[in-house]
């Protein structure tokens, strides 16, 4: 009855849990990307990033895409330049030049820290 009673729970507790997806699109290389949004990869080929090496993409929790950066550029989900957003200190050789992180507690805040080189 007990074993009954904890796969119960489980089943009930997972039907009701919701995937975060703030992941779900992985911009790299030379305009390529990964949309993850649908379970399975699906090539992306909208992307503005061309880069060898680090990058960050940022997405909503239910997977729409935010921004994503090479370190040095940043780029809305409409793939233009965001306002203030050319210019950052990451460098083109450095392997993670950029970083997205959101601030704990504020959904519409995010730090993007870069490497130079």
């Amino acid at each position: 009855m007990k074993k009954l009673f904890t796969i119960l729970i489980i089943t009930i507790t997972s039907h009701f849990s919701f995937a975060q997806l703030e992941t779900a699109h992985w911009y790299f290389g030379t305009l390529s990307g990964l949309d993850f949004t649908s379970g399975t990869a699906v090539v992306a080929d909208d992307g503005a990033l061309n880069t060898n090496e680090g990058c960050s993409a940022i997405s909503t929790s239910i997977g729409r895409l935010l921004f994503y950066s090479d370190g040095i550029t940043v780029w809305d989900s409409t793939h233009t330049v965001m306002p203030n957003g050319m210019g950052l200190g990451g460098d083109a050789s450095s392997t993670q030049s950029a970083l997205i992180v959101p601030q704990p507690g504020v959904p519409d805040i995010y730090y993007i820290f870069t490497t130079g080189q």
